[in-house]
């Protein structure tokens, strides 16, 4: 994300403050994606040239049906300046996610579950993941799914993500939305790689030692990957630590082949 939609979304996330409705985030995902699916809308109110105030009252005109809480944060989201107009379209999703994470603290757990229940099946993923397949007919599979299993912050958020791909892999945008959930709920999510399973105490100094280093409470998920043959590899964000054996083996042949 850029540095003006990075400052623009900072800006609008002081609208979420407290007080909101628990149905804002719902609402935000559901203009998320009315704007995503009209490139005309999503330029108008992307717009960075474009008056503010104008944008503000076509927020006003278009989205009227939504809560005060949810219109006050789309036209904070409206009047910054963003880097170009899909960095907007992603930054009221993100808004929607952070505005759901802070109703649900659980919100980080359940999105890491259903990842863990969508990477056990392989007819799922396949399902899910398939660009020819019917948005509906993916809409309606997660809800048959997972409705009544998991919250309904969580569906929502799922919902969301399976409604409006946008060339993305549904794995990878859920662990992200589990990442910005943790975060607004005041905590880092730390994905640790492994070749094999680790030990509840070995878990436990891990998260000792990386909530060290982040300043604040840190949650593991944890993904077992053979092909690593040894060592851990830890993403926090964008920071990624590979203490891998593939990784060292991966540094030698480069240095073999210079």
């Amino acid at each position: 994300m850029g540095s003006a939609s990075r400052e623009a979304l900072a800006q609008a996330r002081t609208a979420l403050g407290s007080g909101l409705d628990t149905n804002v985030g719902g609402e935000l995902l559901q203009a998320a994606r009315r704007i995503a699916e009209s490139p005309a809308l999503a330029a108008a109110l992307g717009d960075a040239s474009a008056p503010a105030q104008a944008k503000s009252q076509l927020v006003e005109r278009l989205f009227s049906g939504l809560s005060a809480g949810a219109r006050s944060v789309l036209t904070a989201a409206v009047q910054a300046r963003w880097s170009n107009v899909a960095e907007f379209v992603s930054g009221i999703e993100e808004l929607g996610i952070r505005a759901e994470g802070a109703a649900n603290a659980a919100l980080s757990d359940e999105l890491l579950a259903v990842v863990g229940v969508i990477d056990r099946n392989h007819e799922l993923q396949l399902s899910l993941g398939s660009k020819l397949a019917d948005p509906a007919g993916k809409l309606a599979l997660v809800q048959r799914l997972f409705q009544g299993k998991t919250s309904a912050s969580a569906l929502a958020v799922l919902s969301h993500l399976v409604a409006s791909p946008r060339g993305r892999r549904l794995d990878a945008t859920l662990r992200q939305a589990a990442r910005l959930a943790a975060d607004e709920a005041g905590s880092e999510l730390a994905t640790v790689t492994v070749a094999a399973p680790l030990t509840a105490e070995q878990q436990q100094r891990l998260a000792r030692a990386l909530e060290r280093s982040a300043g604040r409470p840190v949650r593991i998920t944890t993904v077992v990957d053979p092909a690593l043959v040894g060592g851990i590899r830890v993403q926090i964000a964008d920071d990624v630590i590979d203490g891998s054996v593939r990784a060292r083996l991966a540094d030698l042949r480069q240095q073999l082949a210079a």
